[in-house]
């Protein structure tokens, strides 16, 4: 089979599956406010989210390296929204709030790493992941466009929100269970591992870089302080458009955001090949830094829309660079695993702190106070990024 045949395979299931997030990433701040919490409730509840976000994967990942059943556990990670997101609106209760919060997260975040994995795994070292994953940001954007502009069921109240989260939930089924048995059976052909390992590949026995070097940990801290900066973005850039700037356009300045990411995403597989993911990944930091500080400081909509369209570096180049550096890791036949830790490390675990602490930073000193301390942790990403890479580089 030629590698683009897989690629175009897995372009649906990236087209529906991302349609999700574009409901959960910029309104399910929003959902949680909308039912009275405070915004430092808000992050706690959202830091619930995150932590579920971290063990979900790995529960998943561990189960499909071990079972090769990646169409189940996909199909039962797409249906847990529909359990969770009306009884999370009925019962407001904190606890209770927080176990279908928790729920929704296992979804999100498991069904995106798993299609990650086979997808990585499926295309090989020859494969363009960049092209496939730009139909996940077509995906985002299309929906968020629905989301901006449907003339019913306007996504500003809790009802409203949920009710959206459980028809795209549904929709993602679809293109998963189409997909050919062959496409989610996790055979790791030669080319999924560097050249000098395709032989090792056929005893499963590849040498990777090891987790425990300049390399891997300067990595996994640049994704670290990376993903925590961005936090704000996905948590109170909502809040911060809805309830200070008063502007009812959020689902369009995602859908910008996102749209800005896709023409970087396409080539990304090329810029990560000729520089390295943590070059591009200190790229990305860089980004972010001036996105946030854009946002403490110029506080007026066309500049908003401006910093939206950083959005191709702080996720268009970072998100493509922190896979490639995850396959150079974990190898094929543990990439589920691999992903599983990317999302706890890369997204899961920043995520938490980010939300966590973050309410407590708005209600105590504002937004433009947040914007600045975040920003100048993804200066110390890029700053870190410039460190590896020179170590990196004396060693070999």
């Amino acid at each position: 089979m030629k590698t683009s045949d897989p690629e175009k395979q897995f372009i649906p299931s990236y087209l529906f599956v991302f349609a999700v997030t574009a409901v959960v990433v910029p309104y399910l701040s929003i959902l949680i406010r909308s039912l009275g919490y405070t915004p430092a409730r808000v992050g706690m509840l959202l830091g619930v989210f995150e932590l579920a976000g971290i063990a979900g994967p790995f529960l998943f990942g561990f189960f499909v390296d071990r079972t090769g059943r990646y169409r189940a556990s996909l199909v039962v990670s797409c249906c847990f929204p529909v359990l969770a997101v009306f009884p999370l609106i009925t019962w407001i209760h904190p606890a209770i709030s927080a176990v279908f919060l928790a729920m929704l997260a296992v979804s999100v975040r498991s069904s995106l790493s798993m299609l990650d994995a086979i997808t990585t795994i499926k295309i090989g070292k020859s494969g363009n992941y960049g092209r496939i994953r730009v139909w996940g940001s077509i995906g985002f954007i299309l929906a968020s466009l629905c989301l901006q502009w449907t003339p019913f069921n306007k996504p500003n109240t809790a009802a409203s929100i949920s009710l959206w989260i459980v028809i795209f939930s549904v929709i993602s089924i679809a293109p998963i269970l189409l997909l050919p048995r062959a496409m989610l059976k996790p055979d790791i052909p030669k080319d999924a591992l560097p050249d000098n390992m395709a032989e090792e590949a056929e005893t499963s026995v590849a040498k990777t870089i090891p987790l425990i070097s300049v390399y891997a940990l300067g990595g996994f801290g640049i994704i670290f302080l990376s993903r925590i900066a961005m936090s704000v973005v996905y948590t109170y850039f909502p809040l911060y458009v809805t309830e200070v700037l008063q502007w009812d356009m959020l689902g369009l300045l995602f859908a910008l955001a996102t749209a800005s990411e896709v023409p970087v995403i396409f080539i990304s597989s090329k810029l990560i090949r000729r520089f390295g993911p943590i070059p591009m990944m200190a790229v990305s930091a860089v980004g972010v830094c001036l996105r946030l500080l854009i946002w403490a400081f110029l506080p007026y909509k066309s500049f908003i829309v401006f910093s939206q369209l950083l959005h191709s570096l702080c996720y268009g180049i970072f998100h493509p660079a922190a896979v490639y550096f995850i396959a150079g890791i974990f190898p094929a036949k543990n990439r589920g695993t691999g992903m599983s830790m990317y999302m706890a490390i890369g997204i899961g675990l920043p995520s938490l702190i980010g939300n966590m602490v973050g309410g407590v930073i708005v209600e105590a000193a504002g937004y433009q106070t947040l914007f600045v301390l975040y920003a100048a942790l993804a200066c110390a990403a890029a700053l870190l990024g410039g460190i590896t890479r020179g170590f990196t580089r004396i060693a070999t």
